[in-house]
């Protein structure tokens, strides 16, 4: 390749390292920015007196990333000088006039009221008897109800209690709403024609099918919210997550079509065709809403448009890597958002990966045109793939031709949604008729999406994380490194695949990783919240409790062969037991559904009378003694004996108590129970002895230490969500099943769990997925465990926290801003126990409620 055409990479290191101290910055904290903006500055000026080729480029990097690290060390300085900062470490409560800067997020949920996350700006605070004007970001956590249909530019009254931000968000606060906004103001004229033309494609749409009906708003302008959460799972299932995200891939599409119209059809020439691209990208941008997320978008794909229309490959990746400098310089936020990781990597593979793959194609007979289509799509995967699999856990087999299977269609069904979009404020029948139009090609990506997903072994399960996308993407570099090679190389590469392919699935069929063989009983990692299985055989297992999330339930089920659901248990209500319940009920058929005596929270109870009454399936509430006998597994209620009222918590202590038999133990499951309910089944002298315990409330520190000692089980499995805010497990019940004989093993540490029963004495061993076996032989004569810490990972999770529906303190709805699910997949071993977790405060000791201001 010439010189003229090489790529100028020289902006390239300052962009990543600018995008990098971005990142690491609010971990970091000030004095650390000061020390990097120092280090930084001083090399830089190292650089400039040393006389190489390549100390230029080290310095440009250098001086960029110092004069980021400063920035962004005034940026923190001034936040932790807030009055929020201190407001929020004590749990005041405040009245505050913020200005939203995003739309309204829905927020792993389930059953029972919806939340939703709103992003904004607190300009006015009253706490305390003191008023404040500031300009500080927040994020509002309110009833989607209340809340849900705002748009950005809105400026409302909120009445909150404030709560500190994680580690490593740049927010000042967080503000937990008690009420509905108040004041709210007219939204800015560009906010409310972008909402006028969501609205007009939302209802347009509203008459397709379910998929349908979610996905094609989901391609034009990213509105996913009402796409069913199955079907999001099978779009990551099969790599096809990159359509739904407004990218540069969006971007390019819709002003590629202009530009193909204005040139190609009406000749005109390249200033007015640039002209009405442009345009085309501006109106993109109001209809996707002009906040950060969607501007950026903008930028990448117009800079990936103007650099594959002009020809001028060169010029682009300098365009690129100043508008990274640019995009989190004015929005830090964005160098930890992964939409905005996305949408560069995508728009790299539109300009680096998607034009060879496209000549290649060509050269083997395909149009050139059909050949881009292909390209496009292919190239975002392999480009996105790696973060994708930090993310998710796992890499999706059929994603290449799931890929190109789509990409026909994704062209036709952006372009059609976006007219939809803009007839639709003209004429509502037209748009309904272009919406079922555009309806035919995104039933076609959502039937890929389906059967995709239903191959065996779609995803490969891959370890999360930064390690988890360096080695995928060393492993993709490696393979395209050989591919590029002479034909020779070429054959050998392809053979050895091919090898590797025979010799790996029969193996993967006689020694299977996951599920490990012989497993009892299974805890899927739900985060905070219970998903138990117990192993029936033929495929079928009965399922106790289905966490937070019906996507991550499902994923679970599927990975453990579990085709069939003759029981599905709910021990109660809230949200961590009974949100994920349709995805244990997607695609598989399911006997009875089965819960507790309390119907409480009632919008959880008439969304699960609702969910099996669309599946004709009864829901019943069993009285203690109450057996079945499914197959070889005995399932027997033993409390409570009716629903509990007025104690620390009704719906916990009304859990449904469970014993099993299988494969020669005994299970307790212990739902959410807690104090009043272990003590009244002492009373009631019920058999509670076991061989495992599932803990009650993930290890809460409300527990009866009688009722622990009388269990006498040789192993307990905690079901806890990483680093939640409730103190789970309580060290005191850690240190009680300690000394009462149990090893622990805790879905925080080990991600998704089994227990197997194998050899001729039945000897308890638990796997973590994808972690080693851990077999521990009973004792000499007498059968139990000898006494063992707590099983545990060498990794830590990415958890945040879940959220109840409705509990009693010290529960109370906590700040969560990514999924509930810290898909922690790592070998188990033995080791010392994690440093107690702080438990919050309770509402009692908070300051009481002041007045609205008049």
């Amino acid at each position: 390749m010439s010189g003229s055409k090489r790529l100028d990479a020289r902006l390239l290191p300052a962009a990543a390292g600018v995008w990098a101290i971005t990142a690491a910055a609010p971990s970091l904290g000030a004095e650390a920015c000061v020390g990097v903006g120092v280090a930084g500055g001083l090399g830089c000026a190292a650089m400039l007196v040393v006389r190489l080729r390549w100390a230029a480029g080290v310095a440009l990097a250098l001086g960029f990333v110092a004069a980021a690290a400063a920035a962004l060390a005034v940026r923190l300085h001034v936040r932790d000088l807030s009055p929020l900062v201190d407001l929020a470490s004590d749990r005041a409560v405040a009245t505050a006039r913020v200005r939203l800067t995003a739309d309204p997020r829905a927020m792993a949920g389930g059953f029972g009221p919806d939340r939703v996350a709103v992003e904004g700006t607190a300009t006015d605070v009253i706490a305390r008897g003191n008023r404040w004007r500031l300009s500080e970001p927040v994020t509002i956590f309110a009833d989607a109800g209340d809340w849900g249909e705002l748009v950005p530019s809105q400026r409302v009254t909120v009445f909150a209690e404030l709560r500190p931000v994680y580690a490593g968000d740049l927010d000042t606060a967080v503000l937990i709403a008690r009420g509905p906004p108040r004041d709210v103001s007219d939204p800015s004229p560009v906010q409310r024609g972008a909402g006028r033309l969501r609205t007009g494609l939302r209802d347009a749409a509203s008459g397709l099918p379910a998929g349908a009906r979610g996905l094609v708003p989901g391609l034009v302008d990213g509105d996913v919210s009402r796409m069913p959460e199955q079907l999001t799972a099978d779009f990551r299932t099969t790599g096809l997550t990159h359509l739904t995200a407004v990218s540069g891939a969006n971007v390019a599409i819709v002003c590629g079509a202009v530009l193909f119209a204005v040139r190609r059809g009406l000749r005109l020439g390249p200033r007015v065709s640039a002209v009405l691209a442009g345009l085309a990208l501006a109106g993109f941008v109001i209809l996707a809403r002009p906040q950060p997320s969607v501007v950026r978008a903008g930028v990448m794909g117009g800079l990936a448009l103007a650099a594959l229309a002009s020809g001028r490959r060169r010029a682009a990746l300098p365009a690129l890597s100043a508008a990274v400098i640019l995009v989190v310089g004015a929005q830090p936020a964005m160098a930890r958002s992964i939409g905005f990781a996305l949408s560069v990597l995508a728009t790299v593979a539109l300009l680096l990966v998607a034009p060879p793959l496209a000549r290649w194609v060509a050269r083997h007979g395909v149009p050139m045109w059909l050949a881009a289509a292909i390209a496009v799509p292919v190239a975002a995967h392999l480009v996105t793939a790696p973060l994708i699999a930090s993310i998710s856990g796992q890499v999706s087999l059929v994603a290449i031709p799931a890929n190109l299977l789509v990409a026909p269609a994704v062209a036709p069904a952006t372009i059609l949604g976006v007219v939809v979009a803009l007839v639709s404020p003209i004429s509502g029948s037209l748009a309904r008729a272009v919406a079922w139009l555009a309806s035919w090609p995104v039933r076609w990506l959502v039937a890929v999406a389906t059967r995709g997903a239903a191959v065996p072994d779609a995803a490969l399960a891959w370890p999360s994380g930064a390690r988890g996308a360096l080695l995928l993407a060393v492993v993709m570099a490696g393979g395209a490194a050989v591919l590029i090679r002479s034909r020779p190389v070429r054959h050998v590469a392809a053979a050895s695949a091919l090898g590797v392919g025979l010799v790996a699935f029969p193996l993967r069929w006689i020694s299977p990783g996951w599920p490990p063989p012989g497993w009892v009983i299974a805890a899927c990692d739900v985060g905070e919240g219970d998903g138990l299985v117990i192993r029936v055989g033929g495929g079928a297992g009965i399922v106790i409790d289905t966490g937070t999330e019906p996507a991550v339930d499902d994923a679970c089920l599927r990975g453990l062969g579990v085709r069939r659901v003759p029981l599905l248990v709910i021990t109660h209500l809230h949200a961590d037991h009974v949100g994920g319940v349709t995805g244990a009920m997607h695609g598989r058929p399911v006997g009875a559904i089965v819960t507790g005596p309390l119907r409480d929270p009632p919008g959880a109870w008439r969304d699960l009378v609702q969910a099996a009454a669309t599946r004709g399936l009864p829901v019943l509430q069993p009285h203690p003694g109450k057996s079945w006998q499914i197959g070889p597994v005995q399932l027997t209620v033993l409390a409570p004996r009716a629903a509990f009222h007025d104690t620390h918590s009704d719906p916990n202590n009304s859990s449904l108590i469970l014993r099993a038999r299988a494969a020669g133990h005994t299970i307790l499951l212990a739902g959410d129970a807690e104090i009043e309910t272990e003590r009244a089944m002492l009373r009631d002298h019920v058999d509670v002895r076991a061989d495992i315990l599932k803990v009650g409330h993930h290890g809460s520190a409300y527990f009866d230490p009688r009722f622990v000692e009388s269990v006498g089980a040789r192993l307990a499995i905690i079901s806890v969500g990483a680093r939640n805010d409730y103190g789970h497990p309580a060290p005191s019940l850690l240190s009680e099943l300690s000394a009462d004989g149990m090893s622990i093993a805790r879905t925080d540490r080990l991600g998704d769990l089994a227990v197997t029963a194998t050899g001729p004495e039945h000897n308890l061993a638990v796997v973590g997925h994808h972690g080693a076996v851990r077999t521990r032989s009973p004792g000499r004569g007498t059968g139990a465990l000898p006494p063992a810490p707590e099983l545990r990972s060498d990794r830590r999770a990415t958890m945040v926290g879940c959220l109840t529906t409705r509990c009693s303190p010290p529960c109370d709805w906590l700040p969560a801003r990514r999924s509930c699910s810290s898909r922690v997949r790592s070998p188990t071993s033995f080791g010392p126990r994690a440093p107690p977790i702080r438990t919050p405060t309770s509402a009692a000791s908070r300051p009481p409620e002041p007045s609205w201001p008049t």
